[in-house]
């Protein structure tokens, strides 16, 4: 793990998220990689419901999750963050890492699109939000 993320969350593994083999399902990376997305716009003094109230709806659009080493129950991790505007889409790159051996465990790929009272955007509205990670 570097320092290339702009965001970081720990977390702790769960014993209901695992599977019968005892690992992580691999439902719940996606799941642990929302709830980062969900508090790195809460470190930008933003929240997700607070934005639908405003009329702005981030959707994501496109998920692709690489698996490469297996979290277990009571396993900490590492959620990181990075961010790219693509045309229309945002596009967070997200990365688990196991914190005990700082183990890669999943690499993944989101694209989100935002709708502002129901008209697709360019994302304008993220903008001066990302301008607080630059400072």
């Amino acid at each position: 793990m570097n320092n290339r993320y702009i965001f970081k969350l720990t977390v702790k593994v769960r014993d209901y998220e695992c599977d019968l083999q005892g690992v992580v399902n691999n439902s719940n990376y996606q799941r642990y990689m929302e709830h980062t997305r969900h508090e790195f716009l809460e470190s930008l003094g933003e929240n997700f419901g607070a934005m639908h109230e405003k009329g702005v709806d981030a959707f994501v659009s496109r998920v692709d999750i690489r698996f490469k080493a297996s979290l277990r129950s009571g396993d900490s991790f590492i959620s990181c963050l990075n961010l790219t505007k693509e045309g229309a889409r945002l596009v967070f790159h997200q990365d688990i890492f196991r914190a005990s051996d700082g183990m890669l465990s999943a690499r993944g790929r989101v694209e989100v699109v935002v709708v502002e009272n129901g008209r697709l955007t360019k994302g304008e509205y993220f903008d001066e939000l990302l301008k607080k990670t630059e400072a």
